[in-house]
């Protein structure tokens, strides 16, 4: 199961009930945040999840409404008397940008260690989160991110035994070791089926729509896309600021073939996002406006 809450949906400033850009995904013990804007924290506590298992923080860039509330967050880690290392994903300048911030953060209880993205598309795999990071299209060095849970095939109990392979073996082969026992080597290959379908959740946000979003999300069973503006009108505002309409957004949702999108990131002047969204069902029919909690836990096809 992955558990997906989107903490904030706000884009530039935070609103009463609508805290900046934010999104927490909870995996096999390991939680993982996608930027961390002003209110990530209280976000966190009023959906009463954890910031203990916090591993992986991830920045599509660093304009303030995405990184503004991680010194503070930083903090809160630490006093949940987390030792462990936490990662730090974005584009290159992240320890310098980090540094700065932690003017007003410097002892932590943990180790940061960073990966700065330079490429154009770049995967990293960490904590069972198989993720690829890949450049949009805004004012500053920007990226998304296409995150899979992959899955073994199943584990084929007749095939073990009529290759008569001991049962004390079964366990490790299953988790993709070789083994070795009584002089014969045992390897996964011989018992597993092929992988199954995995599941996959794409975010991107503050960007223009261009073809590796659709790309990187394709098949996503849950899209999570920038939706600057609802309203008619706005789409050479879209364009000068390098955001996103709710239309751009519906039809890279389309091209993508994902399952569910969910538009968030909205600008300060769309009050009532949800009124806009009958409008671009035409386009894909599966949309909703994002808001702050919503959550979804995915589970693996049968």
């Amino acid at each position: 199961m992955l558990d997906v809450c989107l903490l904030g949906t706000s884009g530039m400033l935070p609103l009463p009930g609508r805290w900046l850009t934010s999104l927490l995904l909870r995996y096999n013990g390991s939680s993982m945040l996608i930027d961390c804007g002003e209110g990530t924290q209280i976000a966190i506590k009023e959906k009463g999840w954890s910031f203990h298992p916090i591993d992986v923080i991830c920045f599509t860039h660093y304009h303030a409404d995405h990184i503004s509330g991680l010194p503070g967050l930083l903090l809160t880690i630490g006093n949940s008397d987390r030792t462990e290392p936490v990662t730090l994903i974005g584009p290159k300048g992240l320890s310098r940008v980090v540094s700065a911030l932690r003017v007003i953060a410097p002892e932590l209880p943990y180790e940061l260690r960073f990966i700065e993205l330079s490429e154009s598309r770049e995967h990293i795999s960490i904590n069972g989160y198989e993720i690829d990071a890949f450049k949009v299209n805004h004012a500053v060095t920007c990226y998304g991110y296409a995150v899979n849970i992959p899955r073994i095939g199943k584990f084929d109990v007749e095939k073990a035994k009529a290759l008569e392979i001991p049962q004390k073996a079964w366990n490790r082969l299953q988790h993709g070791s070789t083994v070795e026992l009584d002089g014969r080597v045992y390897t996964p290959d011989m018992v597993m089926g092929a992988p199954r379908k995995g599941l996959k959740v794409t975010y991107c946000t503050d960007s223009r729509p261009v073809k590796s979003i659709s790309e990187n999300a394709q098949g996503s069973d849950l899209f999570i896309c920038e939706g600057m503006y609802g309203e008619k009108g706005k789409e050479s505002k879209a364009r000068e600021y390098k955001h996103m309409t709710f239309v751009e957004a519906a039809h890279l949702a389309r091209e993508a073939q994902v399952k569910e999108m969910w538009l968030t990131h909205f600008s300060p002047s769309l009050v009532r996002p949800a009124d806009y969204v009958a409008g671009i069902q035409k386009i894909f029919p599966n949309v909703q406006a994002g808001t702050d909690g919503k959550t979804v836990e995915l589970g693996f096809e049968d």
